[in-house]
């Protein structure tokens, strides 16, 4: 199936949310603990930001102490989002277009989930070639 919706795919999803006063160090344990690779940075309800295992190794090699260093310091601020009633082949074509690997989805305000490259199936994923493909022969 080709057109699930993101509401579906992250349907019982306990996304992992922290704050910016956060520490990367904290951050970083909580993700090993969890098995994600990435945090939404939630202040006030409302997403501030997203932190990634990218967003670490940039910290780290800036020379950032990572227990010393919040989550705001080294965050991607104000990340692009997706509403959950998208298909899974449009947050593929963004996260494919944009380079991302992570993608949050928010409806209004409130965090609903997150997506990466790894949620999406074979079907999926072969429909998204197959566009980009059909787009290097057009271009």
């Amino acid at each position: 199936m080709t057109n699930r919706s993101l509401q579906y795919i992250v349907k019982n999803q306990d996304p992992l949310t922290l704050g910016s006063a956060v520490s990367v160090q904290r951050a970083c344990q909580c993700m090993w603990d969890r098995h994600v690779g990435a945090v939404m940075v939630v202040d006030d309800g409302r997403l501030a930001g997203i932190f990634t295992g990218r967003d670490a190794v940039h910290a780290l090699a800036r020379g950032f102490d990572p227990e010393r260093t919040p989550l705001s310091q080294a965050m991607t601020p104000n990340p692009d989002t997706i509403a959950p009633d998208a298909t899974a082949i449009d947050a593929l074509r963004r996260m494919h277009d944009c380079g991302y690997r992570h993608m949050p989805i928010v409806d209004g305000q409130r965090v609903v989930g997150i997506v990466s490259r790894g949620d999406f199936q074979g079907l999926e994923l072969d429909l998204l070639e197959g566009e980009t493909n059909l787009w290097e022969r057009i271009c």
